[in-house]
């Protein structure tokens, strides 16, 4: 048997996964989030994300500004956000979880 989805069904899909991923907010059709980390915990959280981004084929903005660590995910272009950026968000928590409790 097959499901179809349409956009109706899968933009509410997104938002609900979103409201599970504590600490990201959305702006457009991005997601944002802001980790409070050292630089030592910057680099290893950045290689970690590498590899998932890079399984993923996405490329998200991560920035460091004195204390925090900024991430950005999606195009920001009026594409709509996809399911894998949302997956790579999730994952970009469980990295976040290992560097800080290490």
């Amino acid at each position: 048997m097959r499901v179809l989805f349409n956009s109706r069904a899968k933009h509410d899909y997104l938002a609900d996964a979103l409201t599970l991923l504590s600490g990201w907010t959305r702006e457009g059709e991005q997601i944002r989030r802001t980790l409070v980390i050292d630089d030592t915990q910057h680099a290893a959280l950045t290689e970690r994300v590498k590899v998932v981004a890079d399984a993923l084929h996405l490329r998200p903005e991560i920035s460091r500004r004195s204390d925090s660590t900024q991430i950005r995910v999606g195009h920001g272009n009026g594409e709509p956000l996809t399911e894998g950026e949302v997956l790579l968000a999730a994952r970009i928590e469980d990295a976040y979880r290992a560097v800080t409790e290490s």
